[in-house]
């Protein structure tokens, strides 16, 4: 049974069709005013003519945006969407940001979220988990697609688990590319897509793409997105099989990807890994 919904939500959205799902999803659980608060160069703009308020800022601006929350008045949080990696270093922070996120020495999300997320628990509002209302797009373990792994892609899925469970530790990324027991790819800031892109190109056709958050993540804002795009990007990489943490990531309109991926041929799998 779900928890009852808030009425009120402010929803702090990246790029992306994740946000609008989780708005459409929130909605229809029940709640009824939502405050957007959207980043210039991010937030799809269509996305804020859905919302009953909207704060526009640009990105690094976090005490403008911590005022916004506080004069909204909500009282839940959620954040969802992506926010380009390289704009860590194009971003214009205001004086809040300079002061705070200069001083860290180690500048990863866990580090820089973490910090804008005990902000926000300051102003009295609870930041929910990226996944709240989305449970329908949460697959649990086994394959969605008509086919199944391969004797090689179980293998690879195998040491693949082996190995993400540590690199996923070292805030490098979340995705793994396998093949034959080589490890092809590693994503580091330049995201899901163009890793599968660079294994495709150096280990050719047949990889396995293993994507997995780190054990004990923060599901607040540390949570794997798969979306129809990256099918596409697999099948023009010649990646066969696409893995996934069973309950723990967000299959963006997961009827669409599983006709697509069955329509190129592609494995889809989630899997169990105990914490």
């Amino acid at each position: 049974m779900h928890e009852a919904a808030p009425e009120r939500l402010t929803l702090i959205a990246g790029r992306g069709d994740y946000p609008r799902l989780l708005m459409e999803a929130a909605r229809q659980r029940g709640v009824s005013h939502i405050h957007l608060v959207a980043f210039k160069g991010e937030t799809h703009r269509r996305l804020a003519h859905r919302a009953d308020a909207v704060d526009w800022i640009n990105l690094g601006q976090v005490g403008t945006m911590l005022d916004a929350l506080r004069a909204a008045g909500t009282h839940h949080a959620i954040m969802a969407g992506q926010i380009r990696p390289t704009n860590i270093f194009r971003f214009r922070p205001d004086a809040w940001a300079r002061r705070t996120f200069m001083a860290l020495k180690v500048k990863n999300p866990h580090t820089i979220f973490g910090l804008v997320i005990d902000e926000i628990n300051k102003l009295g509002i609870e930041v929910l988990p990226a996944s709240t209302f989305m449970e329908a797009y949460m697959p649990a373990a086994g394959a969605l697609t008509q086919r199944s792994p391969t004797e090689r892609e179980l293998a690879d899925i195998e040491l693949g688990i082996r190995i993400a469970r540590t690199t996923a530790g070292l805030e490098i990324g979340q995705t793994l590319v396998i093949k034959e027991g080589v490890i092809v790819a590693v994503e580091a800031m330049e995201g899901t897509d163009r890793t599968i892109r660079r294994a495709g190109r150096f280990g050719g056709a047949g990889a396995v793409v293993i994507k997995i958050a780190k054990q004990g993540q923060d599901m607040r804002f540390d949570i794997p997105v798969i979306g129809p795009r990256t099918l596409t990007v697999m099948k023009r990489s010649r990646v066969s099989c696409l893995v996934f943490r069973a309950g723990k990531a967000i299959l963006l309109e997961k009827e669409r990807i599983v006709e697509q991926a069955n329509r190129m041929g592609l494995c889809m799998v989630g899997v169990d890994i105990e914490e």
